[in-house]
């Protein structure tokens, strides 16, 4: 699918691939799609504000404004519905045949996406996650991370008769923020009479839908009609295991990049948002600012302006924000935490949905 309405001939510009249509990439693309001949490459149609995504399988309706087509805010640019699986030193592959060249390169994969490729099918999809919800007494959530943490205060705001239990197999919930923290979310999801048990798992190659028996690795018994997988996912740098950027992957599967967000060695192409070795705490607030900084050094690089140096991204401090259903959160900043309804009123209630549909150019 191609955009429409360059107010300047695309030979004449700059050609930029961004790899990715998460909220960094899709940020970037948006943001320089005036003064290059931007490509994006991404294997859904639609861009999803992934901090919505647990409260539209509680209320599927939320989901209307929080996913909206690549097409919507890339106005002036060219959308590719694929993924890429290589890079070379002029372009970039995909699995469906495309040679993309390219002037400048942004890898901005994050994790591993296992989201339909159609908005239609995605939306479906909270649909029928939450006629699951609906239909099950209780329920399973496998996983005390943010994802785990929030989908289980998502249902047990919305629908406090399920009982819901979350196993988590470290000693702690949120295990990357402070135990204070941790220990105050733990008392918040008891509190709406969520049974949480720690250290412990539950096998995954072993289980069904039709389950309704889960053993964890502690002997425990669960009775649950439905569950929920919400484990970490894998960083989606496997396309570049063999490219050109292979040296540039540390042990982790992330990208290493220097203090302007370029790959080290590489003078034109960048990378951002959870996919890079940037030591700070993988939130969505934190790619926006990666996008930003990467626009900014894109222009400086693409205008030829000798003797400017670019912007440096300076890792943020430790702040983190998550949701407890829909009047509550956690705040974490440094030498502060706190959890209810004032930090519950910054995020919880809207999501930042309205605020980054504004980013992206879109009406609220």
């Amino acid at each position: 699918m191609d955009g429409g309405g360059e107010t300047v001939a695309s030979a004449t510009k700059q050609k930029v691939v961004v790899v990715g249509g998460g909220i960094a990439g899709s940020l970037l693309a948006r943001s320089i799609q005036d003064y290059a001949d931007v490509t994006l490459i991404d294997p859904k149609e639609y861009f999803e504000i992934p901090w919505a995504s647990l409260r539209s399988k509680v209320d599927p309706s939320f989901a209307d404004k929080a996913l909206f087509n690549h097409s919507e805010y890339l106005t002036n640019g060219r959308v590719i519905i694929s993924s890429a699986n290589s890079v070379t030193e002029t372009k970039v592959l995909t699995t469906d045949g495309h040679e993309v060249p390219y002037n400048y390169l942004v890898v901005a994969t994050g994790h591993a996406p296992f989201n339909p490729r159609c908005r239609r099918d995605r939306m479906e999809q909270f649909q029928e996650e939450n006629i699951k919800i609906k239909n099950s007494g209780s329920i399973l959530i496998i996983g005390g991370g943010p994802t785990g943490v929030e989908l289980a205060g998502e249902i047990a705001v919305d629908y406090p008769e399920k009982k819901v239990t979350l196993v988590h197999n470290g000693p702690r919930l949120l295990q990357f923020i402070s135990p204070g923290a941790s220990k105050k979310a733990l008392d918040w999801l008891k509190s709406k009479k969520v049974e949480v048990l720690l250290e412990q798992s539950i096998g995954l190659g072993s289980i069904s839908e039709a389950d309704k028996t889960f053993m964890t690795s502690a002997g425990e018994t669960v009775i649950a009609d439905s569950y929920f997988v919400c484990l970490d996912k894998h960083v989606a740098s496997s396309w570049l295991q063999e490219s050109v950027l292979k040296e540039r992957i540390n042990r982790m599967g992330r990208v290493m990049v220097d203090e302007n967000l370029r790959v080290a060695g590489h003078r034109n192409v960048f990378a951002i948002g959870d996919i890079t070795d940037i030591q700070e705490i993988k939130q969505g607030y934190l790619a926006q600012k990666h996008a930003k900084v990467v626009a900014k050094n894109l222009k400086i690089l693409m205008n030829g302006t000798k003797n400017k140096t670019l912007v440096k991204y300076k890792p943020s401090i430790q702040v983190a924000m998550i949701s407890l259903g829909r009047n509550s959160a956690l705040a974490q900043v440094p030498f502060l935490t706190m959890a209810g309804s004032l930090p519950g009123m910054i995020k919880s209630k809207h999501l930042f949905v309205d605020r980054t549909r504004r980013k992206m150019g879109l009406e609220c």
